[in-house]
Order: structure tokens, then sequence, then C-alpha cells
């Protein structure tokens, strides 16, 4: 994109130029990742409202609607073009990544792969199914997310290769939020997103923003399933400028051992929580860790 000003006179309003500069530098790409059936779910209307007011403060918004686009969720030798490397011993992720490295993905994963080169920030919106993802959103992570493309042996977690992106996960449950707390029935929320969060987004090095939770819409009143709503657009309003949740770098632990360096280890020791929920080092789980962003 480019910007012509003409004007007989010097462009002499400093801070008028600064503003527009500022506006173009700014100016964002999304990736919303879309898993529901229905385009009258609650879903649908959560990622509308993405679309809609992210796209009013300039962003470019882009959809990848995967049950509409008929994603193939299942990972096997047939994302390859040509033949595989091995193929009575076929390893999924070493021969995607040989493919990848040679341009012989196939179509629907490289156009994926495409989107979220060029995105700085992806929206996961999806109903909760089994504590998770629904299975064609994890078969894009299977299929999008490979080796050599997302991360490496060497570039994960917060070397990943795409740290200078964000995400977040947005999503309905179907039950209440109490029922997701330590004392619920379904455990502590904090502990379900660990493995998404940490083991998915945080491992290929993404930014991971503070999750959206919509508790138990299908449950609700539909006044009250507008104010979640309009409290996803307040929050998207100021989406682009808040901090991730906190991880450990992986410059604390030992390249080899892939252990907790003793001097990290001795300077938590003492600290009434641990480090995370999942590196807790035998201490209380760190409050609201997969919740909220941390200090």
């Amino acid at each position: 994109m480019f910007l012509f000003i003409c004007s007989s006179a010097p462009f002499t309003n400093k801070a008028l130029w600064q503003s527009v500069l500022s506006s173009f530098k700014m100016a964002k790409k999304v990736l919303i990742v879309f898993a529901h059936q229905s385009s009258a779910s609650f879903n649908a209307a959560a990622k509308s409202a993405a679309v809609e007011v992210l796209t009013a403060q300039g962003c470019t918004v882009e959809v990848s609607d995967l049950y509409a686009m008929n994603f193939k969720a299942a990972a096997t030798a047939e994302d390859i073009k040509g033949d595989v490397k091995d193929a009575e011993h076929f390893r999924y992720q070493e021969e995607t990544r040989l493919a990848w490295a040679e341009g012989r993905l196939v179509e629907d994963i490289t156009a994926e792969q495409t989107k979220l080169t060029e995105a700085d920030l992806v929206i996961f919106q999806f109903p909760m199914y089994w504590f998770s993802v629904p299975a064609i959103m994890k078969g894009w992570i299977d299929r999008v997310l490979t080796c050599g493309f997302a991360f490496t042996g060497e570039k994960r977690y917060s070397q990943g290769l795409l740290k200078e992106k964000k995400a977040m996960l947005s999503f309905t449950t179907g039950s209440l939020e109490s029922m997701f707390s330590s004392t619920g029935i379904n455990g502590d929320m904090n502990v379900t997103l660990w493995p998404i969060q940490n083991g998915i987004l945080h491992y290929c090095g993404f930014q991971v923003l503070p999750p959206q939770i919509f508790w138990a819409p299908s449950c609700a009143s539909p006044e009250a399933r507008q104010t979640m709503l309009e409290g996803w657009r307040s929050r998207l309003a100021g989406l682009l400028e808040e901090k991730p949740l906190s991880f450990i770098s992986l410059d604390c632990f030992d390249p080899k051992a892939f252990q907790l360096t003793p001097d990290v280890q001795e300077k938590h020791a003492s600290q009434e929580f641990g480090l995370t929920v999942g590196i807790h080092l035998g201490k209380p789980l760190p409050p609201q860790n997969q919740m909220k962003a941390g200090c």
C-alpha cells in the first residue's frame, strides 16, 4: 500500500504525519481459525464480532472456516506430494518436515501456512470438546504446524519459529464456570488449558494472550449471551495491546538435560507458588496462570 500526500505548501504538521505513519505501522493482519458447524451458533456470533471490531480498527481479518472448507483432519501420507522417504516405517513429523523444506506439502496445508505466515495474531474460535479443541481444529494444528515451519528441535517454546506472532483461544464451554474451578467437578480450567496453550501455542513460540472463555452460553438467557458478546467486543477494542501470558524462557533450562537450571530452581525455592501450571516445582499452582497475563 502506498500513501501519496499532495500539497502546494510544505507538510509541516509533524503530529499529524506521525499519526498517519503510526496508523500504518499498527495495522495488523488477523487470522481466525473457526470450528463450528452452524452459522447460527454462538461461536459464529463471537467470530463475526471479532471480524467486525478488528476490521473497524484497520486490521485485515481472514477467516479459515474449517467445516465450510471441509478441512481434512487426518494427518496422513496423502499430505505429501511424491514419494515419502520411508513408506514402511512412516513417521509423519519427519516426512512432513522434509516435504515442507522441498515444497512438497499439499495445497490445503500450504494455503493455511501462508495465511499464518502473514498473520500477526491468530484467534482460535471453537466449542470446547472433551476438554480440548474439536477434531477438525486438532487436524488443522497437526497438519499446518509442521516441523520446520512452526518449530524445530532447537527452535521451540520461547525460541519457536512463530515467536513474533500472538495467538489466543476463544471458546465456549458446556459447563458453568464454577464447575471448572479447583473445587469443581471438571477441575481447574488453568490445568485444562495447559496442554493447549503451552504444549501447542507456546511450543511453537506464539505469544499467548489470555483466553476468552464464554461459560456455558447454551445454558444462559438471550440477555446473558448478549452480555457475553458485548464483553468480547469491549475486549477486542484493546486486544492488540494486551500482555501475553507468562511462560518460562528456554534459557532457564539445561540444553542437554532439559531441566530447570540449578540457579533458577534456587531462585524460586522460597517462593509460595510454582512457576507455571506445568512447571510448578512441587508447589501450589500459581493462581490463574493460564487465564490472566503475567505481571
